[in-house]
């Protein structure tokens, strides 16, 4: 049957099991608006700003594990999504990103809202593509979802200009058999087996193991396979900030983050075992710190999808190229029963000997917040965050249970990323409780998007951590730069109060340990958007610390 090219876009993103897009129409993208209007079985999603559409849908596929779309027309419309598509490639999300285009016959022509957004995103995405047949549409959407979630996941971005979104072309619809797994391991690859052998023999003999497990091993979906290989070797694991929540956080093996603010526990482990097991990490710099002293003692087996990843930041003994889950799928079949007594009590004195680093004199401390949050949702809902002191006081202090519950932008660190997030999260998982936990300068950066909650009554709560500060650019300041703070202390320019009452989004304002769990619980009970404002003393830092180039041993307590 013949279809104009736009309805071919919407018919293909059927195919692969699309039912929600999020974007922002404009002039280039008429065609597929005056389609979608009519179309059945996708539901869009309208957010105000096209930067905002791009992290819901990045903040979609983290939670759900499907693949996020977007459709923004050319131009700023297009550009505004830079930041989004580049958060989602350095965490490895499936996104796919529909820009319009001018005419083909415009192109090249430094036409109304014309840019080059293939050239732009060239280093920031998986592949991309400027449709410039519409012969050639069918084949390139398909291969754009198939890329988006191939291998080592990303983002790709697919530009139609408008008249190929007008033209007829004859479309065969094709039942896709797609999933949002990866290309499945080649164990014919040579040397594979052996590898395998050569980490199960270092595994049985190590006296000394720690696993170390990053964001590759959510992607894959590796929780059982993680938890079955360290409580049959008896091992402590310890996380990427990425990889939080790929191993129970309430387990008795699970140290915590490793790195620059990663658990005492964790980094003394990295710095005296015998044998460190990287799954689905990349050893990035904030994780290993200063190269020459990070594991020493150890040698090093790496997992990962991606090859690119070994040797990069740091040596290693057995590479092992393959999807996490099918990995360790082997190696739990093959690695033998142990019991590491002795090391096990070493690590209990370590966690044991840490402590809560505000301390009973702390009016309100972030910590309090977050054992409260948990305490009443038992670790059941998904968490986004925004990035810096918010985010790691998240990541230390709530006990996430299970993958895909943790949402917040790590390689990239980009502020204004949770809110958005939080709106993707909340669509692409209807019932479930979404909570948004932000420091003010990150929370106004994207603010607006207040407006996506509030039309679609999203009952997502903005858990926001006020400090009057960037907060942890002033930590930096604080601690390395004699405290000479430069446009980093941030007054009371917003009422965040009245702010949410302009939207018609109930708040509540907290300012003791006393009030957290009451307010909380009200809050969270509500079952619509809600704003609680937590107002912490900008004085409050980020414990513990390792500084920037130091061992990961080095520790500010």
């Amino acid at each position: 049957m013949k279809l104009k090219g736009a309805e071919v876009l919407l018919e293909c993103m059927k195919e692969q099991g699309v039912d929600t897009v999020f974007g922002y129409p404009g002039g280039t993208v008429l065609p597929i608006y005056d389609a979608l209007y009519d179309s059945k079985g996708i539901t869009h999603i309208m957010t105000a700003h096209e930067q905002g559409a791009t992290h819901a849908a990045d903040g979609y596929a983290r939670s759900t594990g499907k693949v996020g779309v977007v459709i923004v027309t050319s131009g700023p419309g297009a550009t505004n999504t830079v930041t989004g598509i580049a958060t989602a490639y350095r965490d490895s999300v499936p996104i796919v990103v529909f820009t319009g285009q001018v005419p083909l016959n415009l192109l090249g022509k430094d036409s109304f809202q014309e840019v080059d957004i293939r050239n732009i995103t060239s280093s920031i995405t998986k592949k991309n593509y400027i449709v410039k047949d519409v012969n050639n549409l069918v084949n390139i959407v398909r291969e754009a979802f198939q890329v988006a979630v191939s291998g080592r996941p990303g983002p790709v971005v697919v530009d139609i200009p408008k008249d190929i979104q007008k033209s007829e072309v004859e479309y065969k619809p094709k039942m896709s058999t797609l999933t949002v797994s990866r290309n499945k391991t080649n164990f014919s690859q040579e040397g594979f087996i052996d590898k395998i052998d050569e980490a199960v023999e270092m595994i049985d003999s190590s006296k000394k193991p720690v696993i170390y497990s990053g964001g590759g091993s959510v992607i894959s979906g590796a929780y059982k396979e993680l938890v079955k290989l360290v409580e049959k070797i008896d091992s402590p694991i310890t996380c990427s900030l990425m990889g939080i929540g790929a191993f129970p956080g309430n387990h008795k093996n699970y140290m915590g983050m490793v790195g620059m603010h990663g658990s005492p526990c964790s980094n003394y482990a990295v710095n005296n075992c015998d044998l460190l097991v990287a799954i689905g990490a990349r050893f990035s710099d904030r994780v290993i710190g200063k190269v020459e002293e990070f594991a020493p003692k150890a040698k090093i087996v790496h997992i990962d999808i991606d090859s690119r990843e070994f040797g990069k930041n740091i040596s290693e003994d057995i590479s092992i190229k393959g999807d996490v889950k099918e990995v360790l799928e082997i190696i739990n079949k093959k690695v033998k029963y142990n019991s590491h007594k002795k090391w096990m009590n070493r690590i209990k004195q370590w966690k044991d000997g840490e402590s809560d680093p505000f301390g009973e004199d702390c009016k309100l401390s972030p910590k309090h917040i977050m054992d409260c949050l948990y305490k009443i949702t038992k670790g059941d809902c998904i968490i986004t965050t925004e990035v810096g002191q918010n985010q790691i006081w998240t990541a230390q202090y709530f006990k996430f249970l299970k993958p895909r519950k943790f949402v917040s932008s790590g390689g990239l660190g980009t502020m204004g990323y949770g809110l958005g997030a939080s709106i993707g999260a909340s669509i692409g998982n209807p019932g479930k409780k979404v909570i948004n936990v932000a420091g003010d300068g990150s929370f106004k950066m994207n603010s607006v998007e207040l407006a996506t909650v509030a039309k679609y009554k999203l009952p997502i709560v903005q858990l926001l951590l006020n400090n009057h500060a960037l907060g942890m650019v002033y930590q930096w300041q604080d601690m390395f730069y004699n405290r000479r703070f430069s446009s980093t202390e941030l007054g009371q320019e917003v009422d965040f109060m009245k702010l949410g009452e302009a939207y018609g989004i109930e708040t509540f304002e907290i300012e003791s340990n006393e009030q957290v769990e009451k307010v909380l619980m009200k809050a969270l009970n509500l079952n619509k958007p809600v704003i609680v404002e937590c107002n912490i003393n900008r004085n409050e830092r980020v414990h513990p610390i390792v500084p920037p180039g130091a061992a990961i041993t080095e520790i500010i307590k």
